[in-house]
């Protein structure tokens, strides 16, 4: 959609808009809605605070939106505490191919999660109301997501239960990763089936690249 003049959504300006025509290509018009939702509906229900409008695609939507370039055809994807959409929605838009579960314990943020879908027309995403772990019986995915739920050694017994056979967990996290890595060998020994790793996505794309946790559900043969 054409941003109009009145529009509370920050506008798309270069180099940001050449970013996401090359993240999003032909959903772009849906993800500038998105954005507008964001920033009005996303302030009014609280899922986001008003500070945060400015920054709304450089620091969430296309930062989240990156990781989707990690993402096999055709997967499907379990996205956990999805709040907002982020990163959830923002990977819907950006791969159209795979499927999206987007679960989300809060009754509030589920709603406005189908409202924003609904009004997206989107027909690769569905909304699971319910904690991880309470759903992992009837979702396994191909690869699991999640950003800024909790550290490390917390997040992976509520995502990796989700990850079937040679499924992943994709972790986006900031620059404490590694130290996350090192607080989590716990964790990492019951849940994580291989070597973690550190990856980068959106170098010479963005102003900040996103780093991304990628957790394997098996070791590497």
């Amino acid at each position: 959609m054409t941003e109009r003049a009145d529009s509370p959504a920050p506008a798309l300006t270069e180099p940001l808009r050449h970013a996401a025509q090359e993240v999003f290509g032909p959903t772009l018009p849906l993800a500038e809605r998105y954005v507008e939702h964001l920033a009005t509906t996303g302030i009014e229900w609280g899922l986001l605070g008003p500070r945060e409008v400015p920054r709304l695609w450089e620091r969430h939507v296309l930062n989240c939106a990156v990781v989707g370039g990690l993402l096999p055809e055709g997967a499907i994807v379990a996205d956990v505490g999805s709040g907002a959409g982020l990163p959830g929605l923002c990977l819907a838009l950006a791969r159209p191919d795979c499927r999206f579960v987007l679960i989300e314990p809060l009754e509030r943020r589920v709603t406005w999660l189908e409202m924003v879908i609904a009004d997206l027309g989107l027909k690769n995403v569905t909304v699971l109301r319910g904690r991880s772990e309470q759903v992992a019986d009837e979702v396994q995915a191909d690869v699991v997501t999640a950003r800024a739920v909790s550290a490390l050694r917390t997040l992976l017994p509520i995502t990796m239960p989700l990850a079937r056979g040679d499924g992943q967990l994709l972790a986006i996290k900031g620059r404490s990763a590694a130290e996350e890595i090192a607080a989590a060998g716990k964790a990492l020994r019951k849940y994580g089936g291989g070597e973690p790793e550190i990856l980068t996505v959106g170098e010479g794309l963005l102003p900040e690249a996103t780093t991304v946790v990628r957790v394997p559900a098996r070791p590497a043969r």
